[in-house]
């Protein structure tokens, strides 16, 4: 797409000055920027609100179940109710998932998993109880908005109830899944039947306004368009501008294998950078810029500290959402390992709590049991 009246000049100008960029300068961007020219302008970002560091955490994933009523077809996850894939979790099972992430020093539980038929919204409910009554010192970052939406026509009570119901139980942070693409042009085709944009949007300003801190993402590298990325960015910075509930923003590069979309190419390493450059350029009221290194490979994630990310997520024990759907990554990395990616790009690793806290570890206070960590802001 030909963008008239934008120049690299004027938006360097721009960048370097602190100023807003358009949606055509964004299109622009993606358009015409050399790569080298996108990372330039990103890292200058990056480094003006976060300097050298590059955060991570100790956490796990928790997957309740991949039993979904829904059918994306983006997605290698779900099963359908009687597959022979298709699992759910018992509160034993779930206990002991929370007593492991303990054991590891972990300081958050990621939840997110399928919208099974038959469960009510009591089990979800459960399934954050039974973490918190467990390992009431570890975070809770759970439910995308498709899920609170969900649970919402379940219980025929407001997202508000829900998200209500859910901290009384637990819940710490809402995840940014769900987002995929906002644009209705792409929504509809790949993710027609759930939450649409406007509901997901409405779920977070809620949460914003509950004390609730989220995430965004955006699912990239299928059917979309620059302009239904770019839309997407703009809309998510209109929310921000808002509440200033959001803490971070992932790229989620679209793995085809296993899913209704196995005929497309996954994202190159080079568009991977890109949009991660192009969101940090962006959402200028975003503080962080995640580069998921299980979705991106280690090595792209790690050239991604140069391209406007300041956080690789954390060690990711257990995810099984995107692995599905062939991801070659490890089902772990170490501290040490994230450690030497971090120093290796030139950064500082800093680990973080999933509010942004620096966590300082204190073996005396973790092996008495009085708790694992200290945070300061």
């Amino acid at each position: 797409m030909v963008v008239d009246n934008c120049s690299m000049e004027l938006i360097e100008q721009k960048v370097f000055s602190g100023e807003r960029l358009s949606f055509e300068e964004g299109l622009y961007l993606d358009a015409s920027a050399d790569i080298l020219q996108l990372a330039k302008l990103a890292n200058h970002v990056r480094e003006i609100k976060n300097g050298r560091y590059a955060y991570y955490n100790v956490n796990t994933h928790l997957n309740p179940t991949n039993i979904c009523v829904y059918r994306c077809n983006f997605c290698a996850f779900r099963a359908d109710l009687k597959s022979e894939r298709g699992y759910l979790m018992e509160n034993a099972q779930i206990a002991e998932r929370a007593l492991e992430a303990r054991e590891r020093g972990a300081t958050e539980i990621h939840v997110v998993g399928g919208l099974h038929h038959q469960k009510q919204f009591d089990w979800y409910l459960d399934v954050l109880r039974v973490i918190h009554e467990t390992t009431p010192e570890i975070h809770i970052k759970a439910y995308t908005g498709v899920e609170i939406n969900w649970f919402a026509f379940l219980t025929q009570k407001s997202t508000r109830w829900v998200l209500e119901q859910l901290m009384e139980v637990g819940l710490g942070s809402l995840p940014g899944g769900g987002a995929e693409i906002f644009h209705p042009e792409v929504r509809d085709k790949i993710c027609e039947h759930k939450a649409d944009s406007d509901e997901w949007i409405r779920i977070h300003q809620e949460a914003h306004e509950l004390g609730l801190r989220t995430n965004a993402t955006m699912l990239y590298g299928h059917i979309e368009e620059s302009r239904h990325r770019i839309d997407h960015l703009c809309q998510l910075r209109s929310l921000q501008d808002k509440t200033g509930g959001f803490q971070t923003f992932i790229p989620l590069a679209f793995h085809p294998e296993n899913t209704g979309l196995d005929h497309l190419e996954k994202p190159s390493g080079l568009f991977d950078l890109r949009t991660i450059a192009l969101s940090r350029l962006m959402l200028d009221n975003f503080p962080h810029i995640k580069a998921y290194w299980v979705m991106l490979g280690v090595k792209t994630a790690q050239i991604a500290l140069s391209f406007g990310a300041d956080d690789l997520d954390g060690t990711v024990v257990h995810e099984k959402i995107y692995h599905d759907a062939g991801a070659e990554t490890p089902q772990a990395l170490t501290v040490d390992e994230i450690g030497h990616l971090i120093r290796e790009a030139g950064r500082e690793p800093v680990e973080r709590d999933t509010l942004y806290r620096h966590v300082i570890r204190d073996k005396d206070r973790w092996e008495s049991g009085e708790g694992i960590l200290a945070t300061a802001s």
